[in-house]
């Protein structure tokens, strides 16, 4: 069986001296894993396809239940993460979570679609990256059934909540008075971070990243992002330690 399909390399691990197993989120059959027999060798034509991070139309075989790389065009290297650290780790971060947030062998074009723009959104280098970093958490969270509910308190129904706070468990904001007693692990909003969150689980695709926030607004909003993700995959990722680590490190540089 062939099938010439547009994948997205989620993880590379090497295999043998000259192969690589692919982790790859395709358009038409989601998240599969990938032999690149031959990936490492010296002048190899999958050599480009087989990156991490990599975009390509992939030529894929499949024998015994395993898929096999034959040929691959690239599509989009987003090089503006290749020499730029903090990017780059960023940009592994939201591998790592669209591989836990996938489901193999269902194709799901909403995620990789959103996975493209933001490492694109990423690459390209102008808007800030714990900005980009939220906005892709909450929506892939969306994406991935997983929406908070965040228009109203969950108890007494306020839209516009006093002091709102994200109940991360729970999924749900609810105001000052009615958080009181809640012993799961929840994040203090204010009326701009509030707004942001409503903005990013509801807004068309193609205004997604048509926004700013700053200061202590955006500090809130990438800390419930961050805490949702994390409580409701329970999960820890590597990547992010090693985003921000990066962070710190280049923040200390220039203090």
């Amino acid at each position: 069986m062939y099938l010439t399909t547009k994948g997205l390399v989620l993880r590379e691990t090497n295999y043998s001296d000259s192969s690589k197993i692919l982790t790859v989120l395709t358009d038409s059959e989601g998240k599969i894993t990938v032999s690149a027999k031959g990936a490492r060798r010296k002048g190899s034509k999958i050599a480009a396809a087989s990156q991490f991070l990599a975009y390509s139309e992939l030529t894929l075989a499949k024998s015994r239940d395993r898929w096999y790389l034959n040929e691959g065009n690239t599509l989009e290297l987003f090089r503006g993460l290749r020499n730029d650290i903090q990017r780059f780790s960023a940009g592994a971060y939201f591998a790592e979570l669209l591989e836990a947030a996938a489901d193999e062998d269902m194709p799901n074009t909403d995620i990789l679609r959103l996975g493209l723009n933001s490492l694109y959104t990423l690459s390209e280098g102008k808007k800030d990256i714990g900005l980009l970093k939220a906005i892709f958490e909450l929506r892939l969270m969306c994406l991935s059934g997983y929406e908070p509910a965040l228009f109203a308190c969950a108890i007494c129904g306020e839209p516009e909540p006093e002091r709102a706070a994200l109940d991360c468990a729970g999924g749900i904001i609810s105001c000052a008075k009615c958080a009181s007693g809640n012993d799961g692990k929840v994040i203090k909003l204010c009326t701009a971070s509030l707004a942001a969150m409503r903005y990013i689980v509801s807004v068309e695709d193609a205004k997604l990243f048509s926004f700013t926030l700053k200061n202590a607004p955006l500090k809130r909003l990438t800390m419930a992002a961050e805490a949702f993700v994390e409580t409701q995959l329970e999960k820890q990722f590597r990547t992010l330690d090693f985003y921000k680590n990066c962070t710190d490190f280049i923040i200390s540089g220039e203090t």
